[in-house]
Protein backbone atom coordinates (compact mmCIF):
# COMPACT_ATOMS: atom_id res chain seq x y z
CA UNK A 1 0.00 0.00 0.00
CA UNK A 2 1.35 3.79 -1.01
CA UNK A 3 1.83 5.46 1.97
CA UNK A 4 0.08 8.89 2.58
CA UNK A 5 1.75 11.83 1.33
CA UNK A 6 2.89 14.21 3.45
CA UNK A 7 4.67 17.31 2.09
CA UNK A 8 6.97 17.76 5.65
CA UNK A 9 7.97 13.80 5.30
CA UNK A 10 8.84 14.20 1.74
CA UNK A 11 11.03 17.30 2.18
CA UNK A 12 12.94 15.31 4.86
CA UNK A 13 13.62 12.18 2.30
CA UNK A 14 14.94 14.83 -0.48
CA UNK A 15 16.82 16.38 2.16
CA UNK A 16 18.33 13.04 3.42
CA UNK A 17 18.81 12.10 -0.25
CA UNK A 18 20.91 15.49 -0.46
CA UNK A 19 22.87 14.46 2.28
CA UNK A 20 23.55 11.47 1.08
CA UNK A 21 24.72 12.14 -2.54
CA UNK A 22 26.74 14.83 -0.83
CA UNK A 23 28.26 12.43 1.56
CA UNK A 24 28.86 9.48 -1.37
CA UNK A 25 29.56 11.35 -4.43
CA UNK A 26 33.16 13.65 -5.27
CA UNK A 27 31.73 15.12 -8.20
CA UNK A 28 28.64 16.51 -6.67
CA UNK A 29 30.76 17.72 -3.45
CA UNK A 30 33.33 19.50 -6.33
CA UNK A 31 30.15 20.98 -8.17
CA UNK A 32 28.43 22.50 -5.03
CA UNK A 33 32.06 23.72 -4.52
CA UNK A 34 31.95 25.45 -7.67
CA UNK A 35 28.61 26.64 -7.29
CA UNK A 36 29.00 28.33 -4.08
CA UNK A 37 32.47 29.83 -5.61
CA UNK A 38 30.93 31.13 -8.50
CA UNK A 39 27.65 32.20 -6.86
CA UNK A 40 30.26 35.05 -4.60
CA UNK A 41 32.31 35.83 -7.64
CA UNK A 42 28.50 36.70 -9.17
CA UNK A 43 27.66 38.47 -6.52
CA UNK A 44 30.75 41.12 -7.34
CA UNK A 45 29.42 41.36 -10.67
CA UNK A 46 27.42 44.14 -11.87
CA UNK A 47 25.57 42.53 -13.95
CA UNK A 48 21.36 43.03 -13.80
CA UNK A 49 19.52 41.04 -11.74
CA UNK A 50 17.84 38.83 -14.63
CA UNK A 51 21.43 38.31 -16.03
CA UNK A 52 22.48 36.86 -12.60
CA UNK A 53 18.97 35.01 -12.53
CA UNK A 54 19.92 32.73 -15.54
CA UNK A 55 23.42 32.03 -14.44
CA UNK A 56 22.39 31.15 -11.17
CA UNK A 57 19.56 29.12 -13.02
CA UNK A 58 22.51 27.21 -15.17
CA UNK A 59 24.54 26.91 -12.48
CA UNK A 60 21.59 24.47 -10.96
CA UNK A 61 21.10 22.82 -13.95
CA UNK A 62 24.35 20.69 -13.29
CA UNK A 63 23.54 19.83 -9.96
CA UNK A 64 20.35 18.89 -10.61
CA UNK A 65 21.65 16.69 -13.25
CA UNK A 66 24.34 15.26 -10.85
CA UNK A 67 21.69 14.63 -8.14
CA UNK A 68 19.56 12.24 -11.05
CA UNK A 69 23.27 10.85 -11.97
CA UNK A 70 23.61 9.66 -8.35
CA UNK A 71 20.22 8.34 -8.70
CA UNK A 72 20.94 5.89 -12.08
CA UNK A 73 23.86 4.68 -10.44
CA UNK A 74 22.66 3.76 -7.46
CA UNK A 75 19.59 1.77 -9.04
CA UNK A 76 22.09 0.58 -11.45
CA UNK A 77 24.65 -1.08 -8.91
CA UNK A 78 21.49 -2.36 -6.90
CA UNK A 79 20.35 -4.03 -9.97
CA UNK A 80 23.65 -5.78 -10.95
CA UNK A 81 26.89 -5.52 -10.14
CA UNK A 82 28.21 -8.13 -12.89
CA UNK A 83 29.02 -6.26 -15.92
CA UNK A 84 25.98 -5.58 -18.14
CA UNK A 85 25.85 -3.78 -21.41
CA UNK A 86 22.66 -2.24 -20.23
CA UNK A 87 24.12 -1.15 -17.22
CA UNK A 88 26.93 0.21 -19.22
CA UNK A 89 24.83 2.59 -21.28
CA UNK A 90 22.65 3.79 -18.39
CA UNK A 91 25.84 4.73 -16.98
CA UNK A 92 27.54 6.33 -19.42
CA UNK A 93 24.02 8.11 -20.62
CA UNK A 94 23.76 9.85 -17.36
CA UNK A 95 27.13 11.03 -16.94
CA UNK A 96 26.91 12.15 -20.51
CA UNK A 97 23.79 14.08 -19.26
CA UNK A 98 26.14 15.67 -16.33
CA UNK A 99 28.64 16.78 -19.24
CA UNK A 100 26.82 18.17 -21.52
CA UNK A 101 24.80 20.49 -18.43
CA UNK A 102 28.70 21.08 -17.37
CA UNK A 103 28.91 22.68 -20.94
CA UNK A 104 25.68 24.18 -20.92
CA UNK A 105 26.63 26.21 -17.44
CA UNK A 106 29.85 27.13 -18.82
CA UNK A 107 28.78 28.46 -22.16
CA UNK A 108 26.14 31.13 -20.19
CA UNK A 109 28.58 32.32 -18.05
CA UNK A 110 31.22 32.66 -21.29
CA UNK A 111 28.13 34.42 -23.29
CA UNK A 112 27.44 37.18 -20.45
CA UNK A 113 30.75 37.64 -19.79
CA UNK A 114 31.34 38.29 -23.77
CA UNK A 115 27.83 40.04 -23.54
CA UNK A 116 28.65 42.18 -21.03
CA UNK A 117 31.97 42.97 -21.40
CA UNK A 118 31.69 44.22 -25.12
CA UNK A 119 29.16 46.13 -24.05
CA UNK A 120 31.18 48.28 -22.06
CA UNK A 121 33.97 48.09 -24.53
Amino acid sequence: MKPKYEFFKNFAYARAGLKEVFKKEKSFRLEVFFFVALFMLLCFLSYPLWAKIAIVASMLVPLIVELLNSAIEGVVDMVTSEYHELAKYAKDAAAAAVMFSLIFSAAVWIGFIVYFWSEKG
